[in-house]
């Protein structure tokens, strides 16, 4: 699944009085259908798109779907295959953050009702990077509820980690064939010398927290003192266990050159730029968990020669190459997002709106360099992979044969009740006139 993204960022910050909107600073409410004329002519099939929740999600049983209903309709009248994010980094205001108890039920409320709007979707990324998402709220205090404790960190990530897991639960009731791709940022920590070790290795196991949960996986005993210690429940923990949905899911791995980090002795953190790269951090996470992997996130700023971004694509490719040969099971590539963006420079943490220039597109929509050399590496590639891979192949169908499948099982549901009723009346008057 050769991807791109439209990014759909919308935290608040400066205590909750300044929304960061993604997809309006960087034009995408007044040009969406121009975007959508880009993805297909870069010839991609997949697109990682989300609804703005926060403008759609008026309050309980409220909604606005004006834009949704656009949007999602002209994807589907071009048979892209949308993977959906409901939530990315920020709830609507009347929901308050991410310490609300409430959220994960109101949620799950909202992903039932748009799965029943939308029956012919397929792919869902519920809640995008749930451990960013905690951490950048809750611990560094950058986003949101902007807390800086170890507590308010395990209240957002039970929160956001169980909003997940009840939406996958609600969007299977109305759309059985769903696939969950997970979003999630695979980081690493690097220890600076021997009296950093410690700290990086409790960094290092804090980084599986979102997934472990998601997937039910019993956490080592120093990550279980540390949610127990911070306010999460044995009944909490153990909601994780037993509502797992691991077998409809595929583990998307994020990866940038910020991924990795030195830790110095006192737990201080850094940029250590790449040193494992994707390959090795991916490996990681697949030997936890042991599921298809699709690399859901990647870009690097095109510099001053202009071929920064083409060669980060390579290497990129290279990695995603080896994993494969290495054996492990992966599905997908995402070059994110189709046009540049705003402000990532900071973490969303300032509204200076500056443009990254990380996209397949400038604002302007004038493709980049990187467009170019994805768009040919799609057409070198697409014949290949194929024929080495017969067995792995993601049950994904497009939007119009979605549709069709379900015209299809509705006609034969209404046949097969108007038989039914036909039967028993019948053998009404079989049996009446036996009596």
């Amino acid at each position: 699944m050769f991807a791109t993204g439209i990014e759909n960022s919308s935290p608040t910050i400066k205590e909750g009085r300044v929304r960061v909107d993604e997809m309006e600073r960087c034009g995408h409410y007044a040009q969406w259908n121009v975007d959508f004329d880009k993805v297909q002519e870069l010839g991609i099939g997949f697109l990682r798109y989300g609804i703005p929740l926060y403008k759609v999600y008026l309050g309980v049983g409220r909604f606005d779907w004006d834009f949704s209903d656009l949007a999602f309709g002209d994807l589907r009248r071009r048979d892209i295959i949308p993977i959906v994010d409901l939530c990315h980094f920020g709830v609507p205001d009347w929901i308050g953050n991410f310490q609300n108890p409430d959220f994960p039920q109101l949620f799950a409320q909202f992903a039932k009702v748009f799965a029943q709007r939308f029956p012919w979707i397929q792919l869902y990324t519920p809640v995008n990077e749930m451990y960013i998402t905690a951490l950048f709220s809750a611990r560094y205090g950058w986003w949101n509820e902007q807390l800086t404790s170890d507590r308010a960190f395990v209240t957002a990530l039970k929160n956001i980690v169980k909003a997940n897991v009840l939406a996958m639960h609600a969007i299977l009731q109305e759309q059985p064939n769903a696939i969950f791709i997970q979003s999630e940022s695979s980081e690493y920590f690097h220890a600076e010398n021997p009296t950093a070790i410690k700290p990086a290795e409790i960094m290092n196991a804090r980084r599986f927290l979102s997934l472990d949960l998601n997937y039910g996986r019993r956490v080592g005993s120093e990550m279980y003192e540390f949610l127990m210690d911070n306010g999460m429940t044995r009944d909490e923990y153990h909601f994780f266990l037993r509502r797992n949905l691991k077998h409809n899911c595929i583990m998307g791995n994020d990866y940038y050159v910020t991924n990795e980090h030195r830790v110095a002795p006192d737990g201080r953190t850094y940029a250590s730029g790449e040193v494992f790269g994707y390959n090795e951090i991916t490996r990681q996470y697949y030997q936890r968990y042991k599921l298809p992997v699709m690399h859901t996130e990647t870009n690097i700023a095109e510099g001053p020669n202009g071929d920064e971004a083409v060669y980060w694509l390579w290497k990129e490719w290279a990695n995603v190459l080896r994993v494969r040969n290495d054996g492990m099971p992966i599905v997908g590539f995402t070059w994110y997002s189709l046009t540049d963006q705003m402000d990532w420079d900071t973490a969303l943490r300032e509204e200076n709106y500056h443009v990254n220039p990380v996209g397949l597109y400038n604002l302007k929509r004038e493709i980049r360099p990187v467009g170019k050399a994805y768009k040919q590496m799609l057409i070198d590639w697409h014949t290949v992979l194929p024929t080495q891979s017969v067995c792995l192949r993601v049950p994904v169908e497009l939007p119009s044969e979605q549709v069709e499948r379900q015209n299809r099982e509705r006609l034969e549901r209404a046949r097969a009740d108007a038989m039914a009723l036909e039967d028993g009346e019948y053998s009404d008057i079989y049996d009446s006139g036996a009596e």
